[in-house]
């Protein structure tokens, strides 16, 4: 196909600090919230013990190999690459004035890495992690002060790295928190929706004070959100439905709408009314919430459907986010609906809301890959799986939709979010670690390594639309 995406397409990869860097007491970090999740962010919450171990405390030593990494990224012609900084290595248990030198040193020799390559970082200042010292001490982000503490986190990093990176986002799928509340805000998951939704309100509150203090500290600098794209289609077009759907839509739409409008939408305040969900609104939080993003990034897996028949609500509840099946639809080994059009879909539909800049920073196929007898892997399913994706991403530019990039992602095989699985691979490159930790985490190129390279170097000309 001829190309559609821009000349400055930001084309790449993402992953995040937990699930590749390893190292998690190394050089002074301090445990995080992930660090007491051990089968992932929908697992239990286990307290560490002296001599346990988990597959995170090591993940795929991206802390010590990341030279070898980014080479093979820069192999493949990255531009961009989407990376977290564990904000436990630069603040321990997150209420020190003072940072841990040792932690800023490393991100600096990542940057700097990067910049050999002319790999542009983005990066997320909190993702699916925060110190746990903040959730014992303080109550995570129920407590009011915390956001103190992440605003002067975010400040110390925008200070150190203000010529260095250009592109920040604030908080990883920051609705995410309505499904599971330790991972996304410190909270019990048995937590009352007036408790989770004061925390995500001090959380909210936090990005826009990031936003804030990125304007002044970074020159030129831009900073987005991170919403999980969940869109939702009516499963009929009965009146009921589609007004479902509309309201399930807003459960997340809530949180762009506040970062990049300025302020809580009409919608959500009959929600809380008639919930009887009690959020404190200070009248400096409206202020703060004033200071908006720059552009929307998010991530996108899948689409579900909505219906009102509790029947089939009871019986459908196959995946994550408890999404109704699309009967349309195919599914991946782990019950996701795999929608290429969805993609179009959810790009359309948030640039007519918000008309800022788009960034896909999560998209991508987990698999259980196979190594053949000559040490190759054929990954012709996730070459598919992202070929049809990105001509829908054409599409979308062709519509008029402005976006900025595209990083998949796990484009290095890592530890999976929701699970801690490594046989969940989504990457470019295979590392030699299974789910208990053995294997020599050598890298291997699959398949759809060369394939990436060919569709960054042709700018998506070698995209296959098979409409």
């Amino acid at each position: 196909m001829s190309s559609k995406f821009p000349d400055h397409f930001l084309w790449g990869g993402a992953v995040a600090a937990n699930q590749v860097e390893g190292a998690y007491q190394t050089d002074g970090k301090g445990l995080s919230t992930s660090d007491f999740q051990p089968q992932g962010i929908f697992g239990a919450i286990t307290p560490r013990v002296d001599g346990d171990s988990g597959i995170k405390d090591v993940a795929i030593d991206f802390y010590h190999r990341y030279p070898q990494d980014i080479a093979l990224f820069a192999e493949m012609g990255f531009k961009c690459l989407r990376i977290s900084i564990a904000w436990t290595r630069i603040f321990p248990q997150g209420d020190e004035e003072a940072p841990n030198e040792a932690g800023l040193a490393f991100y600096d020799r990542l940057f700097d890495e990067m910049a050999r390559y002319g790999i542009q970082p983005l990066v997320t200042l909190s993702h699916y992690e925060m110190p746990y010292g903040l959730v014992k001490q303080y109550g995570g982000w129920g407590n009011r002060k915390t956001i103190g503490f992440f605003e002067h986190y975010a400040r110390t990093v925008f200070e150190r790295y203000k010529h260095k990176v250009q592109h920040w986002l604030t908080f990883n799928e920051i609705n995410m928190s309505l499904h599971a509340p330790f991972t996304g805000v410190g909270l019990a998951e048995d937590s009352s929706k007036s408790e989770i939704y004061q925390a995500i309100h001090h959380q909210l509150v936090a990005s826009a004070r990031a936003v804030k203090a990125c304007h002044e500290i970074v020159p030129g600098g831009k900073i987005g959100n991170m919403l999980l794209g969940g869109i939702l289609y009516p499963l009929s077009c009965k009146p009921e439905d589609v007004l479902e759907t509309q309201r399930q839509n807003r459960d997340w739409l809530f949180f762009g709408d506040v970062q990049a409008r300025g302020g809580y939408p009409a919608y959500m305040r009959r929600y809380f009314r008639e919930n009887g969900i009690q959020v404190e609104i200070t009248a400096e939080d409206q202020q703060a919430l004033r200071e908006t993003i720059d552009f929307i990034s998010f991530s996108y897996y899948m689409s579900g459907c909505v219906t009102t028949d509790e029947a089939q609500n009871n019986t459908a509840r196959t995946n994550i986010l408890n999404m109704v099946p699309n009967p349309h639809l195919a599914s991946s080994e782990w019950g996701w609906q795999i929608d290429p059009v969805g993609l179009r879909y959810l790009l359309n539909v948030l640039y007519d809301r918000y008309q800022k800049p788009l960034f896909i920073v999560e998209n991508g196929l987990g698999a259980k890959d196979r190594v053949e007898a000559d040490g190759s892997i054929n990954d012709d399913y996730r070459i598919n799986y992202l070929n049809d994706h990105l001509v829908q991403v054409a599409e979308a530019i062709d519509d008029g939709v402005e976006v900025m990039g595209y990083t998949s992602w796990g484009p290095i095989d890592l530890v999976s979010a929701s699970k801690a699985e490594m046989s969940k691979r989504y990457g470019f490159i295979y590392v030699d670690r299974d789910d208990a930790g053995n294997g020599s985490l050598e890298r291997r190129r699959k398949k759809s390594f060369y394939w990436y390279r060919d569709v960054i170097q042709s700018n998506g000309n070698s995209l296959k639309n098979k409409a």
